[in-house]
């Protein structure tokens, strides 16, 4: 109940978010609101509606407020394509933000935005199907989004892994496109470097109980465990690690850095748990969104998964129509890169800096976003590249132990 109360209060306040202008330019978001994945859907739908409301007490663009018509996908691919298809077909939207999870943002992109031409930002969906998909001309560029692929984030892990001591993992993880990708990636990198793989068990979904997985996951006597996976299925499983005698040490994707995590395995049984997440240095939006987040959160924690990148997200979205000129699809898609060019005028998150890169932009002048999680770039394929944010639990925080750049991972893929 208290999930479902949450999800209503979002899709409430994104369609009455800003009306005060005489016109809107409305956005599609199709989010994890319900479902496994919820806790992301609901910090990012948080976080877009945060930059909108930004962007909008910047002066709006094109002299409109831009907004939100948000739909739940409920984690669920098929309810995607479903909400998606509404959007696009109904309400016209040209672009959509989503989904967050790849189950989610893959179908969405193969059914409904790629063929209709509309763009469409993940901010967190890390697949690499994602990248092959751009590469075989199955996206005509319309797709980007804020995250780095997994074939980058397995190098990345794996090598922390071994710094860490890290040398003989068990695998559980999530039995779906990320989930395998995510292992296949990591497998390679952790093996080549000399580590060894005692297991891999794929799970299903919204189990009640994991206690058969995490027993077969302990053949083989490995030293720690690689769980991959989203909070709440995450700690069911990672409780089930730990009842069973599964060593108290732990590997964790980036959706794991998360607070209902910590809260529901116990912080004294995660002290020796490490993980990765993408990541760029700070700049003056990451203390902005810390700052601020709170004030339209509703009590959702500014380093909740997939916040940070949502935001990032939304900005790119609100600026890239305004450099269009016009709510064009095929304009937006070549605007976004523009907004994030490597020559522009800096520009930051928040209601001050929009309105400065709605005047540069109006003036002809290039701007170039530095985002919530770094400054941000796209290549041909519409991801991002970067270094990696390396993590630790301690007493029941994530700290922020070090980083690893994309040309560390990139030579270490190299000598694979």
């Amino acid at each position: 109940m208290k999930k479902l109360l949450l999800a209503t209060s979002i899709l409430a306040l994104s369609a009455t978010a800003s009306v005060a202008k005489d016109c809107n330019i409305e956005v599609g978001l199709v989010l994890e609101l319900t479902g496994p994945a919820g806790v992301y859907g609901q910090a990012g739908a948080k976080a877009i509606e945060m930059a909108f409301n930004d962007i909008n007490e910047a002066g709006g663009v094109l002299g409109c407020d831009i907004v939100a018509d948000t739909r739940d996908s409920q984690s669920q691919g098929n309810v995607a394509v479903d909400q998606a298809t509404q959007l696009v077909n109904i309400d016209k939207v040209p672009v959509i933000i989503g989904g967050i999870i790849s189950s989610v943002s893959v179908p969405i992109l193969t059914s409904v935005t790629a063929p209709a031409k509309i763009v469409q930002i993940s901010p967190a969906s890390s697949t690499p199907t994602l990248t092959a998909l751009a590469k075989e001309g199955k996206t005509d560029g319309y797709f980007f989004r804020t995250i780095t692929s997994d074939a980058l984030q397995g190098t990345a892990a794996a090598k922390y892994a071994i710094d860490q001591g890290l040398k003989k993992l068990a695998i559980i993880h999530v039995n779906n496109d990320f989930g395998l990708n995510l292992m296949r990636e990591f497998s390679a990198a952790f093996e080549a470097m000399g580590g060894e793989i005692t297991s891999v068990t794929p799970y299903n979904e919204k189990q009640s109980n994991y206690s058969s997985e995490a027993s077969a996951a302990m053949a083989g006597e490995p030293d720690a465990l690689y769980l991959i996976s989203t909070p709440v299925d995450g700690a069911t499983i990672a409780r089930a690690w730990i009842s069973n005698g599964g060593p108290q040490k732990f590997l964790l994707n980036d959706g794991m850095n998360s607070e209902d995590f910590i809260n529901s395995v116990g912080a004294q049984y995660l002290n020796e748990a490490y993980g990765t997440s993408s990541g760029t240095a700070e700049t003056p939006s990451t203390k902005y969104f810390y700052e601020h987040f709170a004030d339209v959160s509703g009590g959702i924690a500014p380093d909740a998964p997939a916040a940070d990148r949502s935001y990032d997200a939304g900005a790119i979205t609100a600026l890239a129509i305004a450099q269009a000129g016009e709510a064009s699809p095929a304009k937006i898609r070549d605007a976004i890169r523009q907004v994030t060019g490597q020559d522009g005028e800096p520009i930051y998150a928040g209601a001050d800096e929009f309105k400065k890169a709605l005047a540069l932009i109006k003036e002809g002048k290039p701007i170039k976003y530095e985002g919530v999680i770094g400054p941000v770039s796209f290549d041909q394929y519409g991801d991002i590249t970067g270094p990696f944010r390396l993590w630790k639990i301690t007493d029941g925080k994530v700290t922020v132990t070090g980083t690893i750049s994309a040309e560390e991972v990139a030579g270490i893929k190299s000598e694979m």
